[in-house]
Order: structure tokens, then C-alpha cells, then sequence
């Protein structure tokens, strides 16, 4: 068993070394990323051609193998929500190599192969859960700085500039992660795309209520007419006023997640400490087929109470 592990570990660290010769370049990363943005908006006559391929340019073998996977489209949109530049090819790859080193690490110790299999799966999992965190705190930076970037819209336009002046004084201005998302904004519309199909994309890249509250402003401004500046005042006040009451509900259910989170973590780090003093005291519930049952009852009643709370406390506005 171990000399298998030991040839897939070779196996991968080839295919791994092979790839990272062959990843593209700064410039051919910037080109396929501006083929990616345009290619994305979806035409809205079906009988127009396009001159660009359906599919952006895959840089190497393991990248267009990783496609045909069946969360490699989920992947690759969390890659770029959580503004990474990393390939899916490479990050699948990465989590092949970490489960398999896993999982044989823990077989040498000689550990349960239900929990050797755990191990091997959270730690495959892992580059999911740091995109997953990373794009939580952008999504709440973007919150954050949006009605600062709404103030200088509507100042721009009552000083007499255009959408598109204004919202590359937002790209140029205000920091990131705002900034660099309506860069592509404006990049997307220099390079002619309409404006509702730019919007759309920055929707899908920054999927948040208060983003799509100032889309939906400016697209209907942009149809139905108005005063936008005065639209888009209303539309800070809007989003200051959602921001204020996530933080009292932050306040109010403060209690709960901490509640959630000593109960999560209590089980083990008693376990651990245990473990520590008195290894032999808890061979047993290994040991014995009755105290295993009784370990999957335990975790399972975990997750539903860990749920249960999650579902208490979340609170949407």
C-alpha cells in the first residue's frame, strides 16, 4: 500500500513539475483574462457571431483536464470571487497531492482508516475552505467601501461628468477590493461591451445584495430615465442603513456563535487534552465496534446541533 502511495506521490509531483514549465506567462495570463471578461456576456441576440472562441485558451494539459470536472466551472467563479489569480487545474492538482500525502502520513501512524479518509479530505479540502474564507472578508470589504464609492458617483455626475467618467473615478480612487473590480468595469466598457452586460459581470464576480441594489439603480436609470445622482444618493442611504443593522444583529447574536463555537471546539480539545495525560484512557472507544458506533452518533448530533445553531443565528437583511 505504501509503495503505491509512493508512486502516485511521483506521479504527481511530475505532473506538477510539468505544469509549472508550461504555465503561461504575465502577458498571456493578462490577454486570456481580458478573452475571459469579454467572452463572458452572454449576447442578446442569438443569431449574432461573435469572433471570439467560446472557450478561453487552456495554458496546459492539466488545466484542460481539471474542465472536465464537474465543479470546475463553481471552482473557477470562487477563484475569481475570492480575487485569486490561481488556475483550477493548478488548485485541483494541489489537492490531489495534499490528500494523498495525507492520508499516507496518517496510515504510517497506524490511525483508523475512517479517520485516516477524514483527515485526507479535509486537508484535500482546504484550498476550498481559504477561498471560501478569503471571499467572505472581500465580500464584506466591498460592503464596506461601496457607499463611499456611491458618494463619488453622485458627486461625480452633479459635477457634471458621465457614467463612464465616474465609474473609472471609482476604479481610480477607492481601494481595493473596489477599485480593481470596476477597473475591469471600465475595461470591459472600453473595449465596447454595453454597459447592462458589464454590470452583469461585475455582478456575478461581487454576487452581493448591495452591489446588485446599485445595478439594478443604474440600469434602470439608464432606461427609464431620471435623476441618478439623486437615485444613487438614495442608494447610499440604502446600503449605510443595511450596514447598520448587520452590525446590531452582529451585536444581538454575538452570544450564539460563541455558543456555537465552544460547543464545536469543546469535544476536542478534551479529547486532546486527554490524549496528552492519559493516552491508553481512550484506546477503548476506538477499540471496542460499540464505542465507534457511538463515535459517528457523536459526530453526527454535532454537525445537526452546529446546523441548528447556524440556522438561529443567521439573520439576513
Amino acid at each position: 500500500m505504501s509503495l503505491i502511495l509512493l508512486f502516485l506521490l511521483l506521479l504527481i509531483l511530475m505532473f506538477g513539475v510539468l505544469m509549472y514549465f508550461l504555465r503561461p506567462t504575465s502577458m498571456e495570463r493578462a490577454v486570456e483574462q481580458q478573452l475571459a471578461n469579454i467572452g463572458e456576456a452572454e449576447p442578446t441576440d442569438r443569431i449574432r457571431t461573435s469572433i471570439l472562441k467560446e472557450n478561453a485558451v487552456r495554458p496546459n494539459v492539466i488545466d484542460e483536464f481539471a474542465q472536465w470536472l464537474p465543479w470546475s466551472h463553481a471552482g473557477t467563479r470562487l477563484i475569481k470571487q475570492a480575487g485569486q489569480t490561481w488556475s483550477f487545474g493548478s488548485m485541483s492538482l494541489f489537492s490531489l497531492v495534499a490528500g494523498v500525502a495525507a492520508y499516507w502520513i496518517a496510515s504510517l501512524f497506524n490511525i483508523l482508516l475512517l479517520i485516516s479518509i477524514a483527515i485526507a479530505v479535509a486537508v484535500a479540502l482546504s484550498p476550498y475552505i481559504y477561498l471560501y474564507i478569503k471571499r467572505e472578508i472581500r465580500f464584506r470589504e466591498f460592503s464596506n467601501l461601496l457607499p463611499e464609492a456611491v458618494d463619488l458617483m453622485s458627486r461625480g455626475l452633479r459635477a457634471g461628468h458621465s457614467i463612464s467618467a465616474v465609474l473609472e473615478m471609482v476604479g481610480n480612487e477607492i481601494a481595493e477590493p473596489i477599485g480593481s473590480e470596476f477597473r475591469a468595469l471600465q475595461g470591459e466598457q472600453s473595449l465596447g461591451l454595453p454597459l447592462r452586460e458589464s454590470m452583469k459581470n461585475l455582478v456575478d464576480r461581487v454576487p452581493v445584495d448591495d452591489m446588485r441594489f446599485l445595478a439594478t439603480a443604474i440600469l434602470l436609470q439608464k432606461e427609464s430615465g431620471g435623476n441618478l445622482a439623486q437615485i444613487l444618493d438614495k442608494t447610499a442611504s440604502v446600503i449605510r442603513e443595511r450596514a447598520r443593522l448587520r452590525g446590531q444583529l452582529a451585536i444581538y447574536t454575538a452570544q450564539g456563535r460563541i455558543t456555537g463555537y465552544i460547543l464545536g471546539a469543546a469535544p476536542f480539545i478534551m479529547f486532546g487534552i486527554i490524549s496528552i495525560f492519559n493516552h491508553q484512557y481512550e484506546m477503548t472507544l476506538f477499540s471496542d465496534p460499540f464505542g465507534i458506533k457511538l463515535i459517528y452518533v457523536g459526530l453526527g448530533l454535532m454537525v445537526i446541533g452546529i446546523l441548528a445553531i447556524r440556522k438561529i443565528i443567521d439573520v439576513r437583511v
